[in-house]
């Protein structure tokens, strides 16, 4: 929230803001010998800027106004100018926004960082301030570049998730969440963002349009309409899971019909996937046989090269069909 003078002294009172306005300021003369060398040797303009900036003399003696008078509009000083944004990262991150309908306050307020902070900058760490709620905020500050109306459109309910799949695809060390201000909305928006911070902190894998309790569905509905068929699935492991949640996942496969089981190390393919959390031992991957074979499953495959079309394991389904057609003869 930010206050004019005006509002301040409303807010205050004219005795207490009045003696606010009016605190005499410590002169640097009266301050002790080590805290004066302190401030005089501290950072100046020049340690925040980089590039031609950094070359104290091309602002130094900058000539031009720098306070507007009266028609005029003041020119920018060479340390305010930035360079037009572009780049790999940049490019990126806009195109990922446009796609999912995204906004962010680096393009809404007209921020003159968007370029260094998009495109990695010198430390090549690319940061991002996505602006939730739409790009229409219902204030009217003056100072704000944001576009406002006292009834904007109605929230895009797949602004969360698309939030958190922008996020995940562009891999950034640094995000920032904001968001405009919606006073048409009973509860300001409050749902909303917290749906987007679910999302963000579930870190899901597998696509939103597929889940764990939709493929044990269709293993079930497998086995009801032919029971003898040979049900078979495979489990990934090192993404990050426990013990506990792989022996309940075995249980409910098993709780399934499903006859056969594969179990495999994850290798991430490219740079693009997800990255390996934990490399599983073969003596683990053992231990989950014979843990398999203890819950019921006529087949366990568990290895760290093991895949779902694993060729042993598909030797032996071919011997298994064999002897189930054999007795239905």
């Amino acid at each position: 929230m930010s206050l004019r003078c005006g509002d301040a002294a409303r807010t205050l009172g004219p005795r207490v803001f009045g003696r606010y306005l009016y605190s005499p300021i410590r002169a640097l003369s009266s301050l002790p010998d080590k805290k004066k060398e302190f401030l005089q040797n501290g950072p100046d303009l020049q340690d925040f800027v980089s590039g031609d900036l950094a070359d104290k003399s091309t602002w130094d003696e900058y000539k031009g106004n720098l306070k507007r008078q009266k028609g005029e509009r003041l020119r920018l000083p060479p340390w305010l100018k930035t360079e037009i944004p572009m780049g790999k990262n940049y490019n990126k991150l806009k195109n990922t926004l446009r796609n999912l309908n995204l906004h962010t306050v680096c393009e809404e307020a007209r921020c003159p960082n968007i370029g260094e902070c998009w495109g990695g900058g010198e430390y090549a760490t690319a940061t991002a301030t996505i602006m939730l709620m739409g790009d229409t905020c219902t204030r009217g500050c003056r100072f704000c570049s944001v576009k406002t109306a006292r009834n904007p459109p109605p929230l895009d309910t797949s602004e969360p998730y698309n939030t958190a799949k922008a996020i995940a695809e562009w891999g950034l060390d640094y995000v920032v969440l904001t968001s405009v201000d919606r006073d048409d909305i009973p509860d300001g928006g409050a749902e909303h963002i917290a749906k987007t911070v679910s999302y963000l902190k579930e870190r899901k894998v597998r696509d939103p349009r597929a889940n764990f309790y939709q493929s044990i569905r269709v293993l079930k509905h497998a086995k009801e309409v032919q029971p003898d068929l040979i049900s078979k699935t495979s489990i990934m492991l090192g993404l990050g899971e426990n013990d506990e949640q792989i022996y309940a996942t075995m249980k409910a496969l098993r709780e399934a019909d499903v006859d056969c089981l594969t179990l495999g190390q994850y290798m991430q393919p490219t740079k693009r996937h997800l990255k390996v959390e934990e490399y599983i031992t073969p003596e683990k991957f053992k231990y989950w046989e014979k843990i398999g074979n203890e819950l019921g499953f006529h087949y366990t495959a568990s290895g760290p090269l093991v895949r779902s079309s694993y060729k042993a394991g598909e030797f032996f389904l071919k011997n298994l069909v064999a002897k189930r057609k054999t007795k239905a003869l």
